[in-house]
């Protein structure tokens, strides 16, 4: 693993919960949040969505190898604070890791500092990119692309093993064009 921030080891080191306890956490799907958040969403009320936003201990971290482990992860964003839990991103048709998670915080302030120092930062020799988010909500785990992973993922032209290959759509171009050839 490599991290471009060498201050995150020098200033925030905390007492971590261990993985197996955030491994534990993220077992029950169902949180107390859950309710409230869902009821955002399906309303599509925007200044509720904003005041969650504000108040979230939530990060969205994209722009993950498909290989990244939550045990890295948790190493990586524990360094700014307590983890209450991980959600990995999920291929919603293979079950398998497809460049995304979620890390819930127990206080605003250590998310924060993970997004100021950790998001830019280079994991798994890819820079990863951290933004608020308003709350898990079970389901959001899985990619929304056509084909069960990131959409962004399905109009990548450009090999990345580190994804995976080539993106869907180069995939099918490159498939018509070989079965175009035995015709």
């Amino acid at each position: 693993m490599m991290v471009a921030c060498a201050a995150i080891h020098a200033i925030f080191v905390t007492k971590a919960r261990s993985i197996d306890e955030v491994k534990q956490r993220n077992k029950s799907s169902r949180c107390r949040h859950c309710r409230p958040i869902r009821r955002v969403f399906q309303e599509g009320n925007l200044s509720e969505q904003e005041k969650r936003l504000r108040q979230s201990t939530t990060l969205y971290i994209g722009n993950l190898s498909f290989y990244t482990t939550e045990e890295q992860i948790f190493e990586l964003f524990s360094k700014c604070g307590d983890i209450k839990r991980i959600i990995m991103g999920l291929d919603k048709i293979k079950k398998t890791p497809c460049g995304f998670c979620f890390v819930e915080f127990y206080r605003r302030e250590d998310a924060k500092h993970a997004l100021m120092y950790i998001s830019g930062t280079r994991l798994d020799d890819r820079i990863i990119r951290g933004d608020w988010d308003a709350g898990f909500v079970e389901g959001r785990q899985y990619g929304r692309g056509k084909s069960g992973g990131q959409v962004r993922d399905e109009y990548r032209t450009e090999y990345d093993s580190g994804r995976g290959g080539y993106g869907k759509a180069a995939v099918r171009q490159m498939q018509q064009q070989q079965h175009d050839r035995h015709m």
